[in-house]
């Protein structure tokens, strides 16, 4: 186990920066992702990791080493791209060896390496099939298993499960933590997929326009959002705007077009005066409706619009006083209710969080 660290690194194509001065501390052992839209520097940073890229300036260190400049071959990184870029002439054994080849280990050694790394993604039986005979997820486990057998000191994946349908994405993100934790690997895993880095990672760097906006564990990132662009990003989210009244105790009561809620901040660096504008977020899934008000955050509306998922369903709250917000129902208990029928939206202080952009 390695740590990973990058340290102001900056990457220019011609006159745009794609990265601007990223800063990131990847403990050893630790499954970290990056996250964020398209274009947003996420596979230029790890590229950069790789070797692939060539930063403009900054530096990048596996343990106490500068690897800044050192070839791509000379890291000892394991890389797993998204299209898997298996060799179609050779089988699944050969595919596996071929790194190990590269570097000159003898046969015997190499057998054995081979041999292990196909066991520990469970495609042993099929050692002597061609990537065409396999299934996208069986060849997904070729490529990490080739990527594991040079025994890297840290490991990088590339939105490695894009390519397969929903249901082989869900087992594969289960089998690739199992992997990591099991061969005790640093690996940074590039994706779009926000259920996918909420699901896996130890921790996690939201990313736009090649700036890191803010890194903590999938729950931190969910529950407290530090910007606008963050909650937005990472699931789904009310906002509304909303004029701080007062602050005290950790707290921040503010003037919404519902009346007065009680919030938290989502950063909790920033400071609130009053009178100030604000950003008001509200999950979907954190609204309660009830036939009775809270004793506070609680305003009235009606059901309009629904979509029943089973085991979920979709409002869409037409508030009294304010805009119309979603809400989620896990064990829908209010379908098919009148419209004339009011409820109150109950929400707990530490599900509003207040932002300043």
């Amino acid at each position: 186990m390695i740590r990973v660290a990058v340290n102001g690194l900056i990457k220019r194509f011609d006159e745009t920066a794609v990265l601007k001065s990223v800063h990131l501390e990847i403990e050893p052992g630790e499954l970290f992702f990056l996250l964020g839209p398209s274009g947003c520097g996420k596979t230029t940073l790890l590229r950069s990791l790789a070797g692939f890229v060539e930063p403009s300036a900054g530096k990048i260190f596996f343990g106490e080493e500068d690897v800044t400049r050192l070839e791509a071959h000379k890291r000892n990184a394991g890389m797993v791209f998204q299209s898997y870029a298996l060799w179609p002439h050779m089988t699944v054994a050969e595919n596996v060896a071929f790194g190990l080849q590269q570097r000159k280990i003898p046969r015997s050694e190499i057998r054995s390496r081979v041999a292990e790394a196909l066991e520990s993604v469970r495609m042993e039986d099929y050692a002597k099939r061609r990537p065409s005979q396999l299934s996208g997820g069986q060849q997904q486990r070729v490529a990490l298993a080739r990527a594991l057998v040079i025994r890297p000191r840290c490991l990088l994946l590339d939105e490695p499960l894009s390519n397969l349908d929903a249901k082989l994405r869900m087992e594969m993100r289960s089998e690739i933590r199992r992997v990591c934790k099991e061969f005790k690997l640093t690996t940074i895993y590039v994706t779009h997929d926000q259920k996918e880095a909420l699901s896996i990672a130890d921790r996690m760097a939201v990313m736009d326009r090649g700036e890191v906006l803010q890194v903590g564990t999938p729950v931190e990132v969910y529950k407290r959002p530090r910007t606008r662009f963050v909650c937005d990003f990472i699931g789904e989210s009310n906002f509304f705007e909303a004029t701080v009244l007062r602050t005290g105790g950790g707290l921040v009561a503010v003037e919404t077009p519902m009346g007065e809620l009680t919030g938290i901040p989502g950063d909790p660096d920033a400071k609130f005066i009053d009178g100030q504008k604000v950003i008001v977020s509200i999950r979907p899934e954190c609204i309660r409706l009830d036939r009775f008000p809270a004793d506070e955050n609680s305003f009235s509306g009606r059901i309009g619009e629904s979509v029943y998922y089973g085991e979920i369903a979709q409002y869409l709250f037409a508030s009294d006083k304010g805009p119309s917000l979603r809400v989620f129902e896990l064990n829908p208990r209010h379908l098919n209710r009148g419209s004339d029928t009011v409820f109150h939206a109950n929400v707990e202080p530490d599900d509003v969080i207040v932002l300043t952009h």
